[in-house]
């Protein structure tokens, strides 16, 4: 007996797949209770076939999703095209032809989710996606499972492994966001068109899929700000190292009383927190809650190896389960209504950097609207630009985004003012 398998695709990370079953059959069988089998392929047209086929690949491949729906053998539908169509069609007919599914796609986990999920659940069928969060590390499952009986505080993670290098390189190494930016397409951790890595959306996806495991609650993407890295210039880069930081895109989940608040953006890491330390392309997830305290999962947020060991855990999962009979459960039992925090709720230490003219009184005018709002600067720096502007720098105490907004409106209005970027600070204390 055998657990046969369709994938749709067979790009980098699905031909990692047949890597696995190969270097580490024994162990898969052992713990699935039987041989996994790819029965069939899903790929483009006849050309991409003939081209596998001289690669050495002797797989069952078709050019229709129909051959592999009316496969009453086949078992589990693996989606790894990515994107939203036609995986997003291809999982909903494969769910209501009565096919288990694991996907890695992140973008319409986030985006499209809850159809998929409430369409599974209606059937009986497994619905999981441990890769579509970093990579190769399990978070989605640990949380899900190991952190059942603890309270989740807050959840900071560094993932998205593209501005991860980039944000190295500019600390590291100096380098310009441009220089960063055509280094990582070079070696083909950016595509083309960046925009979902370097914008923080890919990372804002992500933070959407971690909510339900940490907190139960399934966010919209539209719940998630998200602000990039394309702004982050060499001036901030040095600032954060004169202060002892370095600058992160960070993804953040925090449950405060009023609810959960998510959101990506560059953050001003203290030299000392673990996060500081995941570089290039790696990811990471750091989790507070009160009963384990602090703990942080690290690897590799992409790749192909990584991202097909996360996909076949779910695969033999699967198995266990359909085992078992008791294939069918939610990936993710813990679930509650939606509740966003109040603005008042979302607080943090900020930086801000501003350009003003070379005149006296300009620290002090800066400082009271600051104070006009109820908020104390923890650190202000003065730079000299040229004979007839300067630069300020405010390191800000904790704040929440009423007066975070009052703040940037009422120096909008200053003529003479111009706010070149604003960032998250974390504490040192954790304290976010």
């Amino acid at each position: 007996m055998s657990l046969k398998i369709a994938l749709l695709g067979f790009g980098t990370v699905a031909s990692g797949l047949p890597f696995l079953l190969e270097e580490n059959g024994d162990k898969i069988k052992s713990a699935a209770g039987e041989q996994v089998q790819i029965s069939k392929i899903l790929i483009r047209n006849d050309a991409e076939k003939a081209r596998l086929n001289a690669m050495g690949y002797e797989y069952q491949f078709v050019t229709s999703i129909d051959e592999i729906l009316s496969d009453s053998e086949i078992s589990i539908v693996v989606e790894l095209i990515g994107r939203i169509e036609p995986a997003k069609t291809y999982i909903l007919k494969a769910l209501q032809a009565g096919k288990h599914v694991v996907t890695a796609n992140k973008d319409l986990i986030a985006l499209h989710g809850k159809e998929m999920r409430d369409l599974a659940e209606r059937k009986a069928l497994a619905f999981y996606y441990e890769a579509a969060v970093a990579g190769g590390i399990p978070i989605l499952r640990t949380l899900a499972n190991s952190f059942t009986s603890d309270k989740i505080q807050g959840v900071l993670g560094v993932l998205n492994g593209t501005s991860n290098f980039m944000m190295t390189k500019m600390v590291e190494d100096g380098w310009s966001y441009k220089e960063a930016l055509a280094k990582a397409q070079a070696l083909g951790y950016a595509e083309s068109d960046p925009t979902n890595d370097v914008e923080g959306v890919d990372a804002a996806y992500k933070v959407a899929i971690l909510s339900q495991f940490a907190f139960g609650m399934f966010l919209d993407f539209k719940d998630v700000s998200h602000q990039g890295i394309s702004t982050i210039t060499a001036e901030d880069v040095a600032v954060a190292q004169q202060l002892g930081y370095v600058i992160k895109l960070v993804g953040r989940l925090e449950e405060k009383t009023s609810g959960v608040w998510a959101d990506v953006s560059p953050t001003f890491i203290p030299e000392t927190h673990p996060l500081a330390n995941v570089n290039d392309v790696m990811n990471a997830v750091f989790v507070e809650s009160i009963g384990i305290g602090q703990s942080m999962f690290y690897g590799p947020g992409a790749g192909q190896k990584p991202t097909a060991t996360s996909v076949m855990a779910d695969i033999i999962r699967i198995a266990q389960r359909l085992k078992e009979g008791t294939v069918g459960k939610p990936f993710n039992a813990f679930q509650r209504p939606v509740q966003l925090a109040e603005k008042t709720d979302q607080i943090s230490r900020y930086y801000m950097i501003i350009n003003t003219p070379k005149q006296n009184g300009q620290l002090l005018r800066l400082v009271s609207v600051f104070s006009d709002q109820g908020v104390s600067c923890q650190q202000v720096l003065e730079q000299e630009l040229d004979d007839n502007r300067a630069r300020l720098v405010i390191m800000t105490r904790l704040m929440n985004q009423l007066q975070l907004e009052a703040i940037k409106q009422q120096i909008s209005q200053e003529s003479d003012w111009h706010l070149l970027n604003v960032f998250k600070v974390l504490g040192d204390d954790h304290d976010n």
